[in-house]
């Protein structure tokens, strides 16, 4: 099957071709580790391990790299004002936010290579950039100049000359354009290294950059995303640097997706709308989080209301109840749900390979469940039928990641729905009422 993606370097939805065979790399921006991960920061969480799990699913080995940027003004800030080490603030936080990504229902990523483990890497880089010319050094800072490579801009799309005269960047003495950023701060607070330009450490953009090159052995990959947010000026002065460094503009295919609202404005400190993750998956669940997520195209604005959210949980819950029915009367059949047949899949697959489009692939979901409700309820049913319906649907909610949460079908609830059948064909409904209230709580009913 054919996967298709929107390259943001072209600006063209392309045709997926690996660059090895059966394989496929991909590197996405990670967390700065200093608080708690807000609902945004689920969004690439949510959209790249659809993304993996279907190229799994299409048959690629895929290595997966996600980082942890433990270094960074915000760290050491916090630092200060916990009276705790950088490394206790960020091991703290990257606990809490791997906690976090898995109750959405996401799988930890192949590699979480942390930035201060590769500072030797990061300081050869910085070096291997001054010889080759495009990187110097002042007073022990060392920044990247901007035009020693060609085509600066080329996946932003934005002209140098109108990022001066807009003055969207910041003047600084010591660089020879304005455009020039960091590969090394000189610093004399919080944690630093000792390096050939003095004692500092890294800028923000090489980190990544050092990461990819370290991991990947200098190779180009093939994928490399993060938020929208990240394409102006972090994943731009990536290439900038890969140009610089090997030649190549890092990955063949870069993907951002868009952000999130809530009640339709935009997330913001200023706003005073910043939701934790943590707090909303423990208000819905990590499934009706993540719901919501896929339901809107990853490169389209996801708006997290509390009419989307109870929505979400009202179509879980309901997705929920077919499946227990659907495993029950499989169970006491004693037949095999693990059957899947490929008229289910084709056009749930063929949404997700056309630039992942989730929302679409939803809709295959719900029409499934619609199916899988009406077979129950037909006088002629087709156990082979529902059993293919029913392991066709599970096998859709893994790719997306979204768990029903069923508890374990055991021989002693089967043994308890058989009886609570014979109570009420018997009317004894004092028994059948206690054994329903029985079966529900075991999650059965």
């Amino acid at each position: 099957m054919e996967l298709k993606l929107y390259n943001s370097l072209t600006s063209k939805v392309e045709v997926f071709h690996p660059l090895k065979e059966g394989e496929v790399s991909m590197y996405v921006c990670g967390p700065t580790v200093y608080n708690y991960p807000h609902i945004g920061n689920m969004r690439p969480v949510v959209v790249f391990d659809v993304l993996s799990s279907l190229l799994q699913h299409l048959g690629y080995h895929v290595t997966y790299v996600s980082n942890y940027t433990d270094v960074d003004d915000k760290i050491i800030q916090e630092s200060v004002s916990e009276g705790k080490s950088e490394v206790e603030i960020t091991s703290f936080y990257i606990n809490e936010y791997e906690n976090t990504v898995k109750s959405i229902g996401s799988k930890l990523p192949t590699m979480t290579p942390k930035v201060t483990d590769y500072i030797p890497q990061t300081i050869n880089y910085i070096d291997g950039l001054i010889q080759k010319g495009h990187a110097y050094e002042v007073n022990g800072n060392v920044y990247f100049d901007v035009n020693s490579v060609p085509n600066y801009g080329q996946l932003s799309h934005i002209n140098k000359q109108d990022l001066i005269v807009g003055a969207r960047v910041e003047e600084n003495p010591e660089k020879k354009s304005a455009l020039d950023f960091a590969l090394w701060k000189k610093t004399d607070v919080g944690i630093r290294w000792d390096s050939p330009w003095g004692s500092g450490r890294p800028g923000w953009h090489t980190e990544c950059c050092v990461m990819v090159d370290s991991i990947f052995n200098h190779q180009l990959i093939d994928i490399h995303g993060g938020g929208y947010d990240l394409k102006f000026p972090h994943h731009e002065n990536e290439i900038a640097q890969s140009m610089g460094y090997n030649g190549h503009a890092l990955a063949n295919y870069w993907v951002h997706n868009s952000f999130i609202n809530i009640e339709n404005e935009k997330m913001s400190k200023s706003l005073g709308n910043v939701i934790l993750a943590k707090d909303l998956v423990a208000k819905y669940s990590g499934p009706v989080v993540r719901l919501v997520i896929l339901s809107t195209h990853y490169r389209q604005t996801v708006n997290f209301t509390d009419e989307v959210l109870e929505n979400a949980n009202n179509e879980m819950k309901k997705l929920k109840a077919t499946a227990k029915q659907a495993r029950l009367y499989l169970a006491t059949n004693n037949r095999d749900f693990s059957l899947k047949n490929t008229q289910f899949l084709d056009e749930f697959l063929n949404s997700l390979c056309d630039d992942l489009n989730t929302s679409n692939a939803l809709m295959s979901v719900y029409d499934l469940e619609k199916k899988i409700n009406a077979h129950l309820r037909s006088k002629d049913l087709d156990v082979d039928l529902l059993a293919n319906e029913y392991g066709s649907l599970l096998e859709m909610l893994d790719i997306l990641g979204l768990n029903l949460e069923l508890k374990s079908l055991n021989q002693a609830s089967l043994d308890m729905y058989d009886q609570y059948l014979k109570a009420r064909a018997d009317k004894d409904f004092a028994l059948s009422d206690s054994l329903r209230s029985e079966l529900i709580a075991r999650d059965v009913l």
